[in-house]
């Protein structure tokens, strides 16, 4: 017998386009095991079933139990995460970190689990990077965002509880938005000191996403927690934000700090 977590690591592995044979050759599962799993009209029914309640479901919607998990993870999802349809019902939640940063992998695994503490969190290793990856039935009402296309090809807008979280918890969005789609680097600068060049070096926060939407909504927040930032262009299309006031970059340093 294999146990729930098992089964959906597996099953995620076939429903990201994996075949049977290198699935089983990884897991050391059988192919007929993993047929039996994938063809079976109702897979893992306890996985986002009633042992599971959705708190956007109940009677009088609620919030996450762990609202400072949630804004950390809105922040990856809204950065590098997606939603897909499992074939057999319910959702998987994909969030992809890069390999070079393992302590990034295991803070978006613990606030997946922390979100939805009943579920699982799996780890698929890609080309230079990991997808965290978790299946539920209620990925799509904890992240309305979800829908057809790119992010920045539609609108991006937290519906009223998500804002209250993100009110409640600021520098945890902040942190998942940098996490995911942003960095902190060292610019540096020459300039003439007594006819002499020298060169200097300061840090820098900077978050690249395509969307006006999520731009403005970490433009917003950074507003109201007194960090000063810019807009950076690629072109004449704005692309990016820059951090790179020495007391705001302080602050950023104190409640983000760099990828690990």
């Amino acid at each position: 017998m294999y146990d729930l977590a098992t089964r959906a690591h597996a099953l995620a592995l076939l429903g990201d386009g994996r075949s049977l044979n290198s699935v089983s050759k990884q897991t050391g599962i059988s192919r007929a095991a993993l047929r039996s799993w994938q063809t079976r009209l109702e897979p893992l029914p306890r996985m986002g079933g009633p042992s599971a309640p959705c708190p956007r479901c109940r009677p009088l919607p609620g919030m996450p139990d762990d609202t400072a998990a949630y804004a950390y993870l809105l922040g990856l999802y809204l950065g590098d995460g997606c939603i897909s349809d499992h074939p057999h019902g319910g959702h998987h939640l994909r969030i992809a970190c890069a390999d070079a940063w393992p302590g990034l992998i295991e803070a978006c695994r613990s606030a997946v689990l922390a979100v939805q503490p009943t579920g699982s969190a799996c780890l698929l290793q890609k080309q230079g990077c990991v997808m965290v990856t978790s299946y539920g039935r209620h990925w799509k009402c904890l992240f309305p965002q979800h829908g057809p296309g790119k992010k920045h090809e539609r609108p991006i807008h937290l519906e009223p509880w998500q804002q209250r979280i993100v009110t409640d918890h600021p520098w945890q969005l902040v942190r998942g938005l940098i996490h995911s789609d942003g960095c902190r680097i060292t610019n540096w600068a020459t300039r003439l000191v007594g006819g002499e060049r020298k060169r200097y070096e300061y840090p820098r926060y900077f978050f690249t996403n395509k969307s006006d939407d999520i731009r403005k909504l970490l433009g917003d927040t950074l507003d109201r927690l007194g960090v000063e930032w810019t807009t950076t262009a690629r072109g004449t299309v704005p692309y990016n934000i820059s951090v790179a006031r020495k007391a705001s970059v302080a602050l950023m340093d104190l409640h983000v700090g760099p990828k690990s």
